[in-house]
């Protein structure tokens, strides 16, 4: 039986949301997490996310700090912002983000992916792997984001350190 099928196979008969295994992550722009019910889009949100994927990262970073002044529970838009801190050169700055993210939501695949790679960026893989170890625990049937992470990892044991 091929692994996709097999996945999908145990999905169901664990009565597991497909859409948990769709969060955010990967080396492209983070994407919302979506094993949540989707809530009303936030216009700003909407234009931070599409500046995220024009590259305009410090453009995003006001709307994104509007977005979560207005819900400061939003997992997603901390996400985001963290990114965006991130890939704008500030690794250190967007630590705050990603842990507000993670304690909305502890279970936030991308925020512990996007710690992960920050944390190599500022030389602390013990840290980092502590970020692959829980998303091993969190993903099931394996994710995106550990496998992005794990990458990363093993680039920066070889000296590439990633880049945003």
């Amino acid at each position: 039986m091929r692994p996709t099928v097999f996945a999908a196979i145990a999905v169901l008969s664990l009565g597991l949301p497909a859409a948990s295994f769709a969060a955010g992550g990967g080396g492209d722009a983070p994407k919302a997490d979506t094993s949540k019910p989707a809530a009303p889009a936030d216009p700003a949100f909407a234009n931070a996310k599409a500046m995220v994927e024009a590259r305009n990262y410090a453009g995003a970073i006001p709307l994104l700090q509007q977005v979560v002044q207005k819900n400061p529970r939003n997992a997603d838009a901390y996400n985001l912002l963290g990114y965006a801190t991130r890939a704008s050169g500030n690794p250190n700055g967007s630590l705050q983000y990603y842990t507000q993210a993670l304690a909305i939501d502890p279970r936030h695949l991308g925020a512990h992916e996007y710690l992960g790679e920050a944390y190599l960026m500022l030389d602390r893989p013990a840290e980092a792997d502590q970020m692959l170890a829980r998303l091993d625990s969190l993903c099931v049937f394996g994710c995106t984001e550990y496998r992005m992470l794990k990458t990363a990892i093993a680039n920066y044991k070889q000296g590439r350190k990633p880049t945003n």
